[in-house]
């Protein structure tokens, strides 16, 4: 049985994905993008005036929410094992990552 595919409510990354193709793009999907602006598109919108257009929304809280996500692949980065893939088969990375996420739960 095929799962249905599923679209996401909401994109969160950083600026380097807030072009206006990238916006434009999940726009006519139906996806609201969570991007900053970058300051050299800030200052080109400004310097064009009326004609710049009015800036993307942009939910700086549901953006915070992000740094959760990036600090959790820090954490398992800091497992060699788990950043490089050493292990040769997939049961041993599985035990390697739920140790990591217990020892990261642990230290919470």
């Amino acid at each position: 049985m095929v799962a249905p595919r599923t679209c996401p409510d909401t994109v969160l990354a950083d600026r380097a994905y807030g072009s206006k193709t990238n916006r434009e793009y999940l726009r006519s999907r139906g996806i609201r993008a969570v991007v900053p602006e970058k300051k050299n598109q800030v200052a080109t919108r400004k310097k064009r005036g009326s004609k710049g257009g009015r800036r993307p929304a942009f939910d700086a809280t549901t953006y915070r929410n992000r740094n959760i996500v990036e600090r959790s692949f820090a954490y398992v980065k800091q497992w060699r094992g788990l950043a490089t893939r050493y292990d040769q088969l997939a049961i041993t990375y599985r035990a390697a990552v739920v140790i990591s996420a217990i020892l990261t739960w642990l230290r919470q």
